[in-house]
């Protein structure tokens, strides 16, 4: 991991687990990383935990209302779509934030689980306590420093990765339905995808910062691959405050994941 991470002349955290037998190998895997729209991972999980205690459905609506629109500067086809407002469900919004990377859903999802605070309090019940959720995704448009305070370890991240695959803490439909949005992922399919063979099976969720004045400060990928053995691989990709080109930086998390697989399949 480190030699492939050299290129990127900047932190690169990383870590990968085999979720069947708890071997884990880590770089820099205790350290914090933004996590840009990574963070929209723990925010799904904070609410179809709500859908399993009752307190949301995810067939309610929400009013999502022009105010809560994202700006042009963040990725939204929601507000593309719906630029007056819309009532969706929370289903439709889940789909849209995990599917699309949807900043707009994102917020509206964080306000209804009621704020950055509640989601890391559930985070810190499932017992992990490297991740921090602390801001909306409007708020971290304001200031490239804010995206400092949404951050994970990569080993931190791994452990909301294995409860995820094995289903603690959450009803198999929200496992299932989380874990079927973040296969449908679309967003760079050259990081965590872009070596492995083709058709295989990986739920995965992306982030990433935008880039001023050549630095770019969050180029991220975590996510579940399906070995051929039928194991599954937990892995985690930071790289962080790099002046290199993206091509660069998604192919260091490219080889991080393809190395994994080597080792594991």
């Amino acid at each position: 991991m480190e030699e492939i991470a050299r290129v990127s002349n900047g932190p690169v955290g990383a870590a990968a687990m085999e979720v069947e037998t708890g071997e884990v190998v880590a770089l820099n895997g205790k350290q914090r990383f933004p996590m840009q729209s990574v963070y929209k991972f723990p925010i799904g999980m904070a609410v179809l935990h709500q859908v399993d205690t009752g307190v949301l459905k995810l067939d309610q609506k929400v009013r999502v209302k022009p105010t809560d629109l994202a700006p042009k500067s963040l990725r939204s086809p929601l507000r593309d779509l719906h630029a007056r407002g819309a009532e969706l469900t929370v289903r439709e919004l889940l789909t849209f934030m995990m599917v699309d990377s949807d900043s707009s859903a994102s917020d509206v999802l964080l306000a209804t689980v009621s704020g950055p605070q509640q989601a890391t309090k559930y985070l810190r019940e499932l017992g992990i306590e490297g991740i921090n959720v602390a801001t909306s995704e409007k708020q971290m448009a304001t200031d490239d420093q804010v995206q400092y305070q949404n951050w994970s370890t990569p080993e931190a991240m791994l452990g909301l990765l294995k409860i995820l695959q094995e289903g603690r803490s959450m009803s198999p439909a929200s496992r299932d339905l989380l874990l079927e949005l973040m296969r449908k992922t679309w967003t760079f399919p050259t990081r965590i995808k872009g070596l492995l063979p083709a058709g295989t099976v990986v739920a995965h969720k992306t982030g990433s910062s935008g880039t001023r004045d050549g630095l770019t400060r969050a180029t991220n990928d975590v996510g579940l691959i399906t070995l051929p053995n039928g194991h599954h691989l937990a892995v985690a990709v930071f790289v962080s405050d790099t002046k290199v080109d993206e091509k660069t930086r998604d192919a260091v998390i490219a080889k991080i994941a393809r190395a994994a697989w080597d080792c594991w399949q």
